[in-house]
């Protein structure tokens, strides 16, 4: 062991040894503070930062996984209902190679992988049934893509063909669909859904694909018309709600009024066709027709005489009608003028508004200065009521009850109270615990400085020593050996390292001065039976 490590050692022992038994038991103390603290810092940051290994996993696969982890011995945390698994950081990439190689998870709807199964001796009920096996497992791959959905399911029903149309029965379909958490599918994700299991299969109509969640609510399909109205009224009801309390809570402040809106939505869509005419500003006639008749009275002719039978058996006339005495001329023109003609065609969605009502309660100690009739206008403008279709305002000025507000101010006080004395806690459980250990740790310093100094003792006094001649009393020290140093006036320069003063000089310096040279002469010679000599003279010293 190198020698500045023993003496260290050597002289940490020796300060422990003199502690006290107070002394040592706060010691003890804090050193177990100290370490039980570094070892709860030190397990702190060593614990693996774990990802997910493997997502939206089936029970059988997540079990044979975890047996793969545990075999591996590899720790591994379970989240979302054991459906993902976790493992550290640094063991993600190898393990999902393992699990690979192993064939985890596995593929329940492999999607057209099935038809590599098939052999060549499959029947044709073999390879329809198959084909729609693996269109619905590429459907139900497709929707668990979409965000929010953790599993889906594609059942379709495809009857045979047949030559009658008119006894074809149409395709159906039906989707499940397990959102992740608490999420809810939106009306455009349901929509999507829809419109991509009728695009994928022949003869199938988005009317006939069916959406359930997995609540058991219908959210697409036969029957979920009502709640798909549903939702739409409320969504409108809602948005006009926030746009009406919010222009009042500008006016009024906050707190100091409420809006209710009810809205009747047409739950069909239909197209209207309007025609309309015009007659065109001195437009010409497209055609025209006169005609002429002249009545002879008795026997006599209206359209003129006829002449000779022609080659086709028509009369030919010879020359103009002759008017008798009593005829009368009858003239009659036919014109098809010129029109303008408007076709117009309008398709009225589902959603329209049939009717409205708007009811509001305004607080009668915030409505000073401001009339019910001022703040129904206000309404009507934000929420784009239309009198001629039957839309009705409300307004009504009465008095709000306090007690809630009371209640809500109380026991938020109490509340910031309760966080204020638990913050006052912790500060001061955190606040005695750090100075404690400071405590502990300044106390430990002074116990060890203490010890030290009491080690190291106070200055001896030696007593006057003679300058020129040292005290040969003792006789363990035979100063004869040393020529340098000798019972009487220095005069000759002690052997070793030390640079002796002139014997003038030495005459001349204080006598503390002179004995410490006289010392430092004699331990240059003999540091062992320097030593010796000094011990002797504290000896001495010492009282009786």
């Amino acid at each position: 062991m190198p020698p500045a490590l023993t003496a260290t050692l050597r002289r940490l022992t020796h300060t422990l040894r003199e502690f006290t038994v107070g002394q040592r038991t706060i010691a003890i103390i804090g050193l177990a503070v100290l370490l039980v603290g570094g070892g709860g810092l030190t397990a702190w940051l060593s614990q693996p930062s774990y990802s997910p290994l493997f997502t939206s996993l089936s029970a059988t696969d997540a079990g044979s996984i975890t047996t793969m982890l545990h075999t591996d011995g590899v720790p591994y945390q379970l989240a979302d209902g054991g459906n993902t698994i976790l493992v550290p950081q640094q063991n993600v990439d190898s393990e999902r190679l393992k699990a690979a190689a192993a064939g985890l998870p596995s593929l329940s709807n492999s999607g057209y992988g099935l038809l590599n199964t098939l052999g060549v001796t499959a029947s044709a009920f073999q390879q329809t049934t198959t084909y729609q096996r693996a269109l619905q497992g590429e459907l139900a791959n497709t929707i668990e893509a979409m965000n929010g959905v953790q599993t889906a399911s594609v059942k379709l029903a495809i009857p045979d063909q047949t030559v009658f149309t008119s006894q074809q029965v149409p395709t159906t379909a039906s989707v499940f669909v397990k959102t992740q958490g608490n999420a809810t599918l939106s009306t455009s994700q349901v929509a999507a859904i829809t419109h991509l299991v009728a695009a994928s299969v022949d003869n199938l109509k988005p009317t006939d694909v069916s959406v359930v969640s997995a609540d058991g609510t219908l959210l697409s399909g036969s029957g979920a018309t009502s709640t798909s109205d549903t939702t739409t009224a409320t969504s409108y009801e809602a948005r006009t709600q926030a746009s009406v309390q919010a222009m009042l809570d500008r006016v009024l402040g906050a707190g100091n009024s409420t809006v209710v809106v009810s809205a009747d939505l047409s739950n069909q869509s239909a197209q209207r066709v309007t025609q309309t005419y015009a007659v065109p500003t001195n437009a010409p006639s497209l055609n025209e027709q006169n005609t002429t008749t002249v009545d002879n009275g008795a026997g006599g002719s209206s359209t003129g005489a006829t002449g000779v039978l022609g080659p086709d058996n028509i009369a030919v006339p010879t020359g103009a009608a002759t008017p008798g005495a009593n005829s009368s001329w009858t003239t009659s023109t036919t014109k098809n003028n010129a029109i303008d003609q408007t076709t117009e065609t309008t398709t009225i969605p589902a959603g329209s508004i049939n009717r409205q009502t708007i009811s509001v309660a305004v607080n009668k100690a915030a409505a000073s200065g401001i009339t019910a009739s001022s703040i129904q206008t206000l309404v009507e403008s934000a929420a784009g009521v239309d009198t001629t279709r039957g839309d009705q305002v409300q307004v009504q000025v009465v008095p709000f009850s306090t007690a809630a507000a009371a209640q809500a101010n109380a026991a938020i006080a109490a509340q910031s109270g309760q966080d204020t004395q638990q913050n006052i806690v912790k500060i001061a459980t955190t606040g005695l615990t750090v100075l404690g250990v400071l405590l502990a740790l300044f106390l430990l310093f002074r116990f060890v400085s203490s010890a030290s100094k009491r080690r190291e003792g106070s200055p001896i006094d030696i007593g006057p020593l003679n300058a020129h001649t040292l005290p040969d009393s003792n006789p363990e020290i035979d100063f004869s050996e040393y020529p340098g140093i000798t019972g009487s006036p220095l005069s000759a320069q002690a052997p070793g390292p030390v640079d002796p003063l002139p014997l003038e000089s030495l005459a001349e310096q204080p006598e503390p001065a002179r004995m410490r040279a006289t010392i430092d002469r004699l331990s240059a010679t003999d540091p062992q039976r320097t030593a010796k000599y000094l011990q002797s003279l504290m000896d001495d010293k010492q009282p009786v």
